[in-house]
């Protein structure tokens, strides 16, 4: 049986106090094995990415508890929280925040000055396609390129999950399904476990799992027993 990346247990995320009070997770239970590659789905509001903050380190539950491996991330104070982010876990997001006076080298390089384990500059780039592009300002790539440095930048630091928040949401369906491809490289060639929050159904034929979020918890899980390849995924 694999080894454990998350599980959580009655995770709850309250916003606020009184009638006014949002309730982003209303006890959330979670196991994902670590190496999958796993798509989180749900309207804008249903809890997904407040998830994916609080395991990411970047949010605190309001009450439960998650677990990364055999740590508790609830437990953990703010100073192992930012050790926990640097060591183990990779960022991508919906719009790609590089550096604009940085070229796609450098802004690789940012990332490799301070993670413990860093991967070489030009073997990120090289994993995402970007080699001949590693020169360029991001004014001077395309959204799917910057898309791609983007990712190259969280996989240098050699993540051991990698946390995507809409990563093809800013990306016309074409470029979206080479950022995909990207990102099943990334799992299967480093054999990071990939958790995608996206409002694009179609994803879901990709992925090891499928868990889908409705109203703060999850509705359900669904396990691929066969998966679409990126180039055949449309939406």
């Amino acid at each position: 049986m694999a080894r454990l990346a998350f599980r959580t247990k009655g995770l709850t995320k309250v916003y606020g106090e009184g009638e006014t009070a949002v309730h982003a997770l209303r006890g959330v239970d979670l196991e994902i094995p670590e190496g999958e590659f796993v798509v989180l789905l749900g309207p804008s509001g249903s809890g997904k990415s407040t998830l994916l903050n609080i395991i990411g380190g970047l949010d605190r539950a309001s009450d439960g508890e998650a677990w990364f491996q055999d740590n508790e991330l609830t437990a953990m104070s703010d100073r192992q929280l930012t050790r926990y982010r640097r060591d183990h876990v990779g960022f991508v997001f919906q719009f790609y925040n590089l550096m604009p006076s940085l070229t796609a080298h450098e802004n690789v390089e940012l990332v490799t000055e301070v993670a413990s384990n860093p991967m070489d500059p030009d073997k990120a780039l090289a994993l995402v396609g970007l080699s001949e592009r590693a020169g360029h300002f991001p004014s001077e790539l395309s959204g799917g390129e910057q898309q791609r440095v983007a990712i190259a930048r969280a996989v240098a630091k050699n993540p051991t999950v990698l946390f995507c928040d809409e990563p093809t949401g800013a990306l016309d369906s074409a470029t979206g399904r080479t950022v995909l491809g990207v990102l099943k490289d990334v799992n299967e060639k480093l054999g990071a476990t990939v958790m995608i929050v996206t409002h694009a159904a179609a994803t879901a034929a990709m992925a090891d799992r499928v868990i889908h979020f409705a109203d703060g918890a999850i509705r359900d899980t669904v396990i691929n027993q066969t998966k679409l390849s990126p180039e055949e995924i449309h939406w």
